[in-house]
Order: C-alpha cells, then sequence, then structure tokens
C-alpha cells in the first residue's frame, strides 16, 4: 500500500451521491441532475473548467447535509420555504476537507433567494455566483417528473422558472437557461440514468494525491456524515476505526497497514446512508422487512468503496464486516478461505464498538457482558477467535483507545449540532 493515493475527485463524489439517492426514491439521480444542469449553465456562461468542476462537486454533494441530525426536508417543493440547516451542515462537514474548500461555500449558500446586492440580510455574507447557479439548478431538477416524457415538460418548466426571475431566482441566470431550454439534448442528457458517464466525458476533474493524514481524515468526513445522522450513533465509526487499528497493531500489521486499518473502520458503515433512520432509532424488535433493509448496508458499502481507486487495498476489509467464518453472514456469504485478516479484525471491532453503546432499544453493556458475548460469539464461529482473544487479552488498553476516540467524536457532534441550533452566533 501506498504512502500516497491518487483520488478521482469525481469517482468520490459520484459514488457517495448515487448512495445518497438512495435514501428517498423519489430523489434518485437528483444529486447528478444538479450537478448536469450547473455544468450546463456554466458551459453556456463561459466559466473556467476550474469553476465547472466545482459546479459538478458541489451539485453532487449539495444535499450531503439533509440525511444528519435526523433532518426532514421536503426537496420536492419548489415553492416551500426550505430551513437552511442543511446547507450549513453540509458546509461543517465540506470546509473540513481541504481538497472540498472550494466547494464548501458553494454548498452552503445553495438555497439562498437572489438578492440584488448579493447578499444574506442577516449575516452580510456575499454569495458565491455558483451558489446562485445551484439554486437554479436544483429548482429546476425538482420540477422534472421522471414519470412523464421529459420533452413535454419543457414548457411548462420553463414558465414556472420565468415567474421568479428577479424574485427566487438571479434574472441573468433565468435568461440563460431559457437559451439552454431550446436544445433538445439538454432535456434528454438531463434525464438520461447515465448522467455520471456524460459528465465524466466533459469534466477535466482533477485527481489529486493525499498523504495518510489526509486520507484518514477524508475517511473521517464521510464517517461523520453517516454517523452524524443520530446521536445514537454519532461515535460508531470513530470507535470501530480505533478499535481496529490498534487490533492490527497486536495482530502484525505494519504502521501503514494500521492506518489503512483506522480508514476502514471510518467508512465501514458508508452504505447505512440507505437505511431510514426511523429504523436506526427504532425501539420496538424490527420487523423482517427492516431487517432486510439493514443487511443492505455493507453490499453498498462495497459498492461506493469500489469507485475510489485508492481505497482497492481495504474494501474486502470494510464491506466484508458482516460476514462470518462458516459463511453464514451477509450480504456476500464469503467463507473462511477467502476471508481476510483485515476483514476479520473489523468485524470484531465493529461487534466490540456496538456492545459498548447504547442503542434505542437497550442500554449498553457491562464490560464482563461484553467479554462474555465475544468470546461467545468467537466459539459460534460468527468472529474469529483468534481476534477475539488477542481484543480480551488487551481489554483495557483497547478500550480506552475507543473511549478517547468516541470522546473526540462526541464533541465533535455536539459541537455541530449547537452551532445549528444557534445560527445566529
Amino acid at each position: 500500500m501506498a504512502k500516497e493515493a491518487r483520488i478521482s475527485l469525481f469517482d468520490l463524489t459520484t459514488g457517495l451521491s448515487e448512495t445518497v439517492d438512495l435514501v428517498n426514491p423519489a430523489l434518485v439521480n437528483h444529486h447528478m441532475q444538479v450537478a448536469y444542469i450547473a455544468f450546463s449553465l456554466s458551459e453556456e456562461l463561459n466559466l473556467s473548467m476550474e469553476e465547472k468542476s466545482d459546479l459538478v462537486l458541489a451539485g453532487a454533494l449539495h444535499d450531503i447535509g439533509c440525511y444528519c441530525l435526523a433532518e426532514r426536508i421536503d426537496l420536492l417543493k419548489f415553492e416551500a420555504e426550505i430551513p437552511h440547516e442543511h446547507e450549513e451542515l453540509g458546509y461543517l462537514f465540506l470546509h473540513g476537507f481541504k481538497p472540498f474548500n472550494s466547494i464548501a461555500n458553494l454548498v452552503r449558500f445553495h438555497h439562498v433567494r437572489w438578492d440584488k446586492k448579493n447578499k444574506i440580510q442577516k449575516s452580510k455574507k456575499k454569495v458565491p455566483f455558483g451558489s446562485y447557479i445551484l439554486h437554479i439548478a436544483d429548482r429546476i431538477s425538482v420540477m422534472i417528473n421522471k414519470q412523464e416524457e421529459i420533452l413535454g415538460q419543457v414548457d411548462s418548466i420553463c414558465e414556472k422558472i420565468k415567474v421568479q426571475s428577479g424574485k427566487m431566482l438571479m434574472p441573468e441566470l433565468v435568461d440563460t437557461f431559457l437559451k439552454l431550454a431550446e436544445k433538445e439534448y439538454f432535456w434528454l442528457e438531463v434525464s438520461s440514468p447515465l448522467l455520471d458517464i456524460i459528465l465524466s466525458g466533459r469534466v477535466k476533474m482533477p485527481s489529486i494525491s493525499l498523504d495518510m493524514e489526509h486520507l484518514v481524515s477524508f475517511s473521517k468526513l464521510f464517517s461523520r456524515i453517516v454517523d452524524f445522522r443520530s446521536a445514537f450513533f454519532a461515535t460508531h465509526s470513530s470507535g470501530v476505526a480505533a478499535t481496529a487499528e490498534i487490533l492490527a497493531r497486536f495482530a502484525g500489521f505494519s504502521k501503514q497497514e494500521c492506518q489503512w486499518m483506522k480508514i476502514a473502520g471510518y467508512v465501514h458503515d458508508i452504505g447505512m446512508l440507505v437505511v431510514p433512520i426511523e429504523i436506526l432509532e427504532k425501539e420496538e424488535p424490527l420487523t423482517k422487512e427492516e431487517l432486510s433493509i439493514i443487511r443492505k448496508h455493507s453490499f453498498y458499502t462495497n459498492r461506493i468503496l469500489k469507485r475510489i481507486a485508492a481505497f482497492k487495498d481495504i474494501i474486502s476489509w470494510a464491506s466484508y464486516h458482516h460476514e462470518t467464518l462458516s459463511g453464514t453472514g451477509y450480504p456476500f456469504h464469503v467463507k473462511e478461505d477467502n476471508l481476510q485478516l483485515g476483514a476479520r479484525i473489523l468485524a470484531v471491532a465493529n461487534v466490540f464498538a456496538s456492545l459498548t453503546e447504547i442503542r434505542p432499544y437497550r442500554k449498553k453493556f457491562s464490560h464482563e457482558t461484553i467479554q462474555e458475548e465475544l468470546k461467545k460469539m468467537g466459539e459460534e464461529l460468527k468472529l474469529d477467535p483468534n481476534i477475539v482473544s488477542v481484543l480480551l487479552l488487551h481489554f483495557n488498553e483497547i478500550n480506552s483507545a475507543r473511549i478517547a476516540a468516541q470522546d473526540e467524536a462526541k464533541e465533535e457532534y455536539l459541537k455541530i449540532e449547537y452551532i445549528l441550533m444557534h445560527p445566529e452566533q
């Protein structure tokens, strides 16, 4: 494994965007539609390639904050007064990762109505031109009825957009859109299920080199997007990552491999975005259908990570964390011979962290109960008994590392929650 990795920002954002859309079937392809519309408008405006690239990335991630802190926003209501909490949360996440600094502000203000003074009245902050592009692109996207033939909708959509010129939307952008709307290819492409392929062929998206520190930061960013949806899970991936890292060290992994193990811990539950928050926070026993939905998540973790070439060495570690030595795990039913040591370590780390955490349906377990449960699962070959033995032998040290990591995540979660509840500060 290399000390530095080349990452395609386009592959990263489209993978995550695709999975986020799966949270709400009504919004499938919405983020890529916004990215495509914003890019098309930027071409009409002759913006620089850097500005075009930023708009594609921001479009693909513009509503990433909607799925955190159990927020509920009806993104399909055109005239609704949409609250801005999800914009601020998206900004906070993206701003913390250097390669996304240039798109963080675009996301932060993408629901701001056009103002001649180009400012938000309360804060007096200047709104980036790109945010207004995202705003009109978002409005156009939510007007498209996927059940109807697209060209027959053009006149209606154009009329609705025209009405908002100088009110909700910047007049210059409305005029640009109306010219673009005359071209049938635009509508045929915007309604295509292959928008990621269409965009990848047109946008010169940079690949960036990230050292191990930035790779860890990057993986932590996306664990926050998943975990911060609920207070019950806000520190889970941090606990898994810390546990997996130290278990890997005791298992003989190199320092660099331990760092990759930590990254696998941070990203192992990315696929949880497909699981509705109501299921995650349900206090009663889950139904068969709800259990089936949960069992999808590691498949989608695998699907997302496959888009990121730099993560090829940890894909099986992260996405096989619910597999068992007997092949009775899910969703791939990988058996012992094909279950790498990293996947076995992560499986133990995942169960251990889960047992230490409070859930809607139970309190956290005592240390004695946790150790007994881990032993039992090792004996039943649901977990690798050798890895379980390593954890039990170093229980106090590993548990202390887990607590420290989860305390840090909890502090960050509470800080973000406070900022969202007190936006005026």
